[in-house]
């Protein structure tokens, strides 16, 4: 069979990469893909976002099944489109990628449905916001109620500075994304990510990982897109996953079924481990980045035949789940993000990495290319903000990170910047 896969991240590459190695597979392409996706298929040169041609594109390749990797395309539609055209698509319809593109939408159908989250309020009047923002103790929780890259989340400590954000974002900080806030009480515990692969109706829920969010080293520094990942995550136990599964998979996916939006893809469920269990934190549409680097590198699998299955739908829940019979025998698996220095603010493009090779070389490791291109002498070098996701499995979680590490510590280049402690809460359980 042949695959269209839609985006060019280190998402997208993992996927590529964890796809091509599937005996049911001949043909993968992407749009746009990559220098490095290139490698395994042909790319196209069409962005996420031009709807248009996406569509021409699939119906010139007719691929038997379309992957959706990043957001963008998800909210504006376009997996709507494809499937009126007949085409078999991996990733949710507009209307249940709501989930992502509207925080109050998701926070609004969390509460009609009893999934416990945070306290929140959702505001387009700075005066409203900030009267609400004084019911509140610090620190103070402030997202953007659009899609922004994953750089809509602020998290401030004092009510002057949060006060401050809110006159920021609701001026234009993150564009349209920001035109309505949602503010939440903060909480308390240990984030973990959990993803779901569903038909809408059948599901099976992946290993469980966990991601490092923060730029710096012991969680400090602004949020970025993420800097790191790990699983499996060992502050989710069975009991735990079971009570996800209860409590916020099934009310969410069965609400959309029975509105007649069925959810078709990956469902991705940040979730804050509190003292009172497990709570929302945010809903996402499609595998999270790095997360998906650790779960293809992790998994035994081949996870073709359940994309298929989430993309076609109507089998039986036995038979669902049988795709993947060593789901619960992941390897552990870390991977490191290398970033270019200022991200998640300005950053510089152009500096050439060099020993990606001999890194890739490192057994267990695998190189994913995010932000990475190649210059006119055919060096790669840094061309976005986060550019390398260096991913390592291991018989054991401490040797995977040392894998990983060894990895990163090969690769020439002064200019890109990463944390040094991924995976630490795992380890020091250990």
């Amino acid at each position: 069979m042949n695959i269209l896969i839609i985006g060019s991240g280190g998402r997208e590459h993992a996927l590529a990469w964890k796809m091509s190695r599937s005996p049911l597979v001949d043909t993968i392409w992407s749009a746009p893909g990559s220098v490095a996706m290139d490698q395994i298929g042909p790319c196209f040169d069409v962005a996420v976002n031009d709807m248009e041609n996406l569509e021409k594109l699939a119906l010139q390749l007719a691929p038997d099944l379309i992957v959706i990797g990043p957001e963008a395309p998800l909210a504006l539609g376009i997996a709507d489109q494809l499937r009126a055209r007949g085409f078999d698509v991996f990733g949710p319809n507009k209307e249940p990628a709501r989930l992502e593109a509207s925080k109050g939408f998701a926070k609004d159908l969390m509460t009609r449905l009893d999934v416990p989250t945070a306290a929140y309020g959702r505001f387009t009047q700075a005066d409203q916001a900030k009267a609400f923002l004084r019911t509140l103790s610090a620190p103070y929780v402030l997202k953007a109620d659009g899609l922004a890259a994953g750089k809509g989340v602020v998290i401030l400590p004092t009510l002057k500075e949060a006060e401050t954000e809110i006159e920021n974002m609701l001026s234009g900080k993150f564009g349209a994304a920001s035109t309505e806030l949602v503010i939440e009480e903060f909480m308390t515990g240990e984030e973990a990510s959990i993803f779901v692969l569903t038909d809408g109706v059948n599901r099976i829920t992946l290993p469980s990982c966990q991601d490092h969010k923060r730029l710096l080293d012991h969680d400090e520094g602004p949020n970025t897109g993420g800097m790191g990942a790990y699983c499996p995550a060992p502050v989710m136990t069975e009991a735990l996953l079971a009570e996800v599964d209860e409590t916020i998979t099934a009310p969410v996916l069965d609400e959309l079924n029975h509105a007649g939006h069925p959810y078709q893809g990956v469902l991705y469920i940040g979730l804050m481990i509190t003292s009172e269990g497990p709570k929302v934190v945010e809903f996402n549409v499609r595998f999270g980045d790095p997360e998906c680097q650790v779960l293809m590198a992790a998994m035994p699998d081949d996870i073709v035949p359940a994309l298929l299955a989430c993309a076609t739908g109507g089998m039986p829940e036995r038979d669902f789940r049988a795709l993947l019979p060593a789901v619960n025998q992941t390897r552990p698996a870390v991977t490191v993000v290398m970033a270019a220095r200022g991200y998640p603010g300005s950053y510089e493009k152009g500096a050439v990495i060099r020993n990606t090779e001999t890194a890739g070389e490192i057994e267990g490791v695998t190189l994913f290319h995010a932000g990475a291109g190649t210059n006119d002498a055919g060096e790669l070098i840094a061309a976005g903000g986060r550019v390398l996701t260096v991913t390592a499995v291991g018989v054991t979680l401490k040797q995977a990170m040392e894998r990983a590490y060894s990895a990163v510590d090969v690769i020439d280049w002064p200019e890109g910047i990463y944390r040094r402690d991924i995976a630490w809460r795992a380890l020091a359980r250990q």
